[in-house]
């Protein structure tokens, strides 16, 4: 399975390793290949300090995590999505959140799942009938019937 991540599911991931989303995230036998766009990377890079501030760790804890976590998703150029793609997806996301053209965009091109933390993303997308959210309870589902 193809899923996406939104920049808050990698920014919630950072925080608590232990939460639903880090065990999914994190799962060593996951079947599910995590994508994102490059500029999940800048986001996270810009707000690192926040990050790290919240989260309490040691520099070398919160650098491992960091690193763990950036390792467990392929990142994609938006350069690679075709234009007609990202149309498609600039119509979807203008009456909800511009900000997350890419991340729908990217779900688009490589026909998989997004995953969200953003209610109200969820919401506008569900109204637009785009089925291509998942949930992390969903997920999570399917992350623990890989362990039996």
């Amino acid at each position: 399975m193809r899923v996406v991540v939104d920049t808050n599911i990698a920014f919630s991931a950072i925080l608590n390793t232990n939460s639903k989303i880090g065990k999914v995230l994190l799962h060593p036998k996951s079947k599910i290949n995590f994508y994102s766009t490059n500029n999940l990377k800048l986001e996270l890079e810009k707000h690192k300090a926040k990050l790290k501030k919240l989260s309490g760790y040691s520099d070398q804890d919160f650098n491992s995590i960091y690193t763990l976590v950036l390792s467990k998703i392929r990142f994609i150029n938006l350069e690679l999505i075709p234009n007609r793609i990202y149309q498609r997806a600039l119509e979807l996301t203008s009456y909800v959140d511009i900000d997350d053209t890419e991340f729908v965009a990217l779900t688009e091109h490589n026909r998989g799942k997004l995953w969200t933390g953003d209610k109200q993303l969820i919401r506008g997308l569900t109204n637009l009938k785009w089925g291509k959210v998942i949930t992390t309870n969903e997920l999570y589902e399917l992350t623990r019937k890989t362990k039996r």
